[in-house]
Formats: C-alpha cells, sequence, structure tokens
C-alpha cells in the first residue's frame, strides 16, 4: 500500500452535522438540492389548485386560498423555490463548463445566487402577492 493511501485512511473524520461548516457553495449546493425536491413534492398541489381554478367557481376559492396570509407564505415559498433552483441551476451549467470554477469566482456565484434569488422573490412575490 502507498503512503498516500495509508494517509487517506488514517485522517480524522468528523460526522457530527452539528458541528460541520459548510462553505457559501456548499450551502448554495443543498439549498439547490432542497428546492428541487421541494418543487417536486409540491407539484401535486400546484397541479390541483390550477385544476380547482378550471372549474366552475373554483377560481375564486383559488384566490381566497391567496388571500389567506398562510397561502401567501406558502405560495411566496413555492416562488423562492423556483426562483433559487433556476438561478442555481444556471451556476451549475456554468460550473460544467468550467465558467467560474476557481474559489474565489465560485465563491462570489454562490452569494450572487442567493441575492438575485432573494431580490426577485421580493419583487415578483411582492407584485404577484401583495
Amino acid at each position: 500500500m502507498t503512503e498516500l493511501a495509508i494517509k487517506k485512511k488514517q485522517r480524522p473524520k468528523n460526522l457530527d452535522l452539528k458541528t460541520i461548516r459548510l462553505p457559501l457553495p456548499g450551502k448554495v449546493s443543498i439549498l439547490h438540492r432542497v428546492s428541487g425536491v421541494g418543487l417536486f413534492l409540491c407539484l401535486p398541489l400546484i397541479l390541483a389548485l390550477f385544476q380547482w381554478s378550471l372549474s366552475d367557481g373554483g377560481f375564486e376559492c383559488v384566490q381566497a386560498v391567496v388571500a389567506n396570509p398562510i397561502g401567501k407564505l406558502v405560495l411566496l415559498g413555492l416562488i423562492w423555490a423556483y426562483l433559487h433552483h433556476f438561478c442555481a441551476g444556471i451556476r451549475f451549467l456554468l460550473l460544467d463548463w468550467h465558467i467560474g470554477i476557481d474559489l474565489p469566482s465560485a465563491r462570489k456565484s454562490a452569494g450572487l445566487v442567493l441575492i438575485v434569488s432573494l431580490t426577485l422573490t421580493a419583487v415578483i412575490g411582492g407584485t404577484l402577492l401583495w
């Protein structure tokens, strides 16, 4: 066994999830995955609301659901999940093309994804919901 393989086996492992401190690109990556799963799981809800809105008198019921503060928060969360997933997806496509792959650029693009997705959520969500 080579010396490098021995060193790899002897390195310490931190399995305590409370003490792991991810860098910003790692957090954006996890948020991208969580937003994708959230969008996938909420797809039946979105389709049901859409179908309900097309039925007789259903549009007024959907408007009442959206007018509720809890309904607004749920829709705002869905808007954020979509926008974050979209912006982070563009970032990951650029990284796949080896654009911005060095560490300073990756950190800047991760911060930019968070800022753009939160700003677009505030603008679009504020315009549509309030």
